[in-house]
């Protein structure tokens, strides 16, 4: 048996975590996480617990707009994404124009299941916008067209509310789901997810299932990320964004982080 080494360098505990049940309450997470680790030959003694958050950390990501500096990837600002903090403290106000973010990475990489999770609030205008984009960099060959492979989050905009759309797309998958009549009003905030358990891609809108379809999901490679229009600088987002959350295991709704105080 292994003594726990705070690199992991020996063990794919993220193989492990893959596996565990959907359905788990806070509590069971920690219990789960031990059993992980005993299956994978490591030995977590009292003291070795104390990498546990360490092990959380590596398994997620998080960007708060109003610490740019704390992300741990090339940041480049177009236009003036404007601070906000009203209700929601530390959110970017996004014009709807030209206002953007572009990261030089790609946070869902490798995951062969996840949650991806976002604070934000539509305030409307265009149809069609699509606020968060994560862009696997691909290998082109001449002749055959790009895969295009990433995940998308958009709005679809009818009037004065907004329906959700996600989307991933890869070299054996091409999922959307949009369900325009599950609606939310604009000028709100609200907590939006997709995830994936292994079989079943799943949206959200604070908490509630907007829809779901079976995918044969593979992970994505390395990449880079847009915040407030799509990579390509097309349909950009009017409102404002305070957290992105990734993470590469699969999250039941319970387990989302929805903390929106306005």
């Amino acid at each position: 048996m292994q003594t726990a080494k705070n690199e992991f360098d020996e063990v794919n505990i993220l193989s492990e975590i893959d596996n565990i049940s959907a359905a788990r309450p806070a509590a069971v997470v920690r219990r789960d996480l031990l059993k992980a680790a005993s299956g994978a030959g490591l030995v977590l003694s009292t003291p070795a617990c104390t990498t546990l958050p360490r092990l959380a950390s590596d398994l997620q990501t998080v960007w708060r707009f109003d610490q740019l500096d704390q992300i741990r990837a090339s940041v480049t600002v177009e236009g003036s994404p404007t601070p906000t903090n009203a209700p929601v403290a530390g959110a970017l106000q996004f014009d709807g124009v030209e206002d953007a973010l572009f990261i030089a990475d790609h946070p869902l990489a490798g995951a062969r299941t996840f949650a991806f999770e976002a604070i934000f609030r539509p305030d409307g205008r265009r149809f069609e916008q699509r606020w968060l984009h994560l862009q696997s960099d691909e290998v082109t060959v001449e002749g055959q067209p790009s895969i295009g492979t990433r995940f998308l989050f958009e709005i679809r905009v009818y009037g004065n509310e907004w329906a959700l759309d996600t989307f991933i797309k890869g070299p054996s998958y091409s999922q959307a789901l949009l369900f325009p009549d599950k609606l939310h009003p604009l000028g709100r905030w609200h907590h939006v997810a997709q995830t994936y358990d292994g079989t079943t891609y799943r949206s959200f809108v604070d908490g509630a299932l907007q829809g779901e379809a079976p995918v044969a999901f593979t992970p994505q490679g390395p990449g880079r990320a847009s915040v407030g229009t799509r990579i390509n600088r097309r349909d950009y987002f009017e409102g404002a964004i305070a957290e992105a959350r990734f993470t590469k295991a699969f999250l039941a709704p319970d387990q989302f982080n929805r903390k929106i105080t306005g």
